[in-house]
């Protein structure tokens, strides 16, 4: 990176670490202005279980990339980051700073790293795998992809239909596997990318803050948000939205799998290991500096380090 790059910060995080507040702050201080980096709040509807930013939040510091999609539709990796760099280029033509916020390691990765040149989706092609699979068992299906993407295969397991279809559509779309597709990407971040991660110290005060933050969730009404979802014809659990973490347990209590208190422990259970894969990605990451969520400094440290 060279300073003549148009500079931008990114402020990553598990769930229930205090990115939002700290976003907030930062915002009130310099000229920046907020793309969530997060792939649950893109969806209309699903406001409690993702805790999206309350109305006085989004007036203080209005976010960009929120309640741009339909539960039902799908939004990808690719899709991010074109969005992403889209309004990137926006804010910085206004002279300001994209404060990148979120929790989806995946969507950083690609935004910063870039992304392979892989096929846009076809759905008629998807069809027919389907309907294979419905004939044929996704064992099968994954014994095709074995053999003509065994590192796939090794990593997707055969009851991951998603991620499975993707795999053999790519091949059928483009006769090269996904392995061979994604060695090569496109170009990497065009900023002077400052990049922080915040979270307690100590994992059991993660723990009790994601327990306590889903008990608010329950007290707000997350039922019933989750109620208008499963109501719908359009929506079930195959869908990336309704899998996403706590709308998945609910959802699986309305349909009478597990009583209400088993269903909040399920929620928890996920969540915790939601932020356990966000950390282990966070530890992994080059060039990041580290906050404590229950630091006094930390809006001191952030500047001192991005305006160095």
């Amino acid at each position: 990176m060279t300073n003549s790059l148009p500079k931008a910060i990114a402020l990553m995080g598990p769930t229930a670490s205090g990115k939002t507040d700290l976003a907030i702050k930062l915002c009130q201080t310099l000229p920046c202005d907020i793309i969530s980096v997060d792939s649950a709040l893109i969806y209309k509807g699903m406001d409690i279980g993702t805790a999206k930013p309350s109305a006085d939040e989004l007036k203080l510091a209005p976010h960009r990339l929120i309640d741009i999609k339909d539960p039902a539709e799908i939004y990808s990796a690719a899709d991010f980051r074109h969005d992403a760099l889209r309004e990137m280029a926006d804010i910085s033509a206004k002279g300001r700073i994209p404060l990148l916020v979120g929790g989806t390691m995946m969507y950083f990765k690609v935004l910063i790293e870039g992304i392979s040149p892989l096929p846009q989706a076809d759905a008629e092609l998807r069809q027919q795998i389907e309907a294979q699979a419905e004939e044929q068992g996704w064992q099968t299906l994954h014994d095709e992809l074995a053999n003509v993407d065994p590192v796939s295969a090794q990593r997707i397991h055969p009851n991951d239909p998603q991620r499975l279809t993707r795999a053999i559509e790519v091949f059928r779309l483009t006769g090269k596997s996904l392995t061979d597709l994604t060695e090569k990407k496109s170009e990497p971040l065009p900023y002077d990318l400052h990049q922080f991660a915040i979270a307690p110290k100590d994992r059991a005060v993660l723990h009790q803050r994601i327990a306590q933050r889903f008990d608010l969730m329950l007290e707000q009404g997350f039922e019933n948000e989750v109620k208008s979802l499963f109501e719908r014809s359009d929506l079930h659990l195959d869908l990336p939205a309704i899998r996403a973490v706590g709308y998945r347990q609910m959802w699986e209590h309305l349909e009478g799998r597990y009583d209400h208190d088993e269903m909040r422990e399920r929620a928890i259970i996920a969540t915790r290991q939601l932020a356990k894969r966000q950390l282990t990605w966070l530890r992994s990451w080059h060039k990041l500096f580290w906050l404590d969520t229950f630091a006094d400094d930390n809006l001191q440290r952030l500047l001192a380090i991005q305006q160095a």
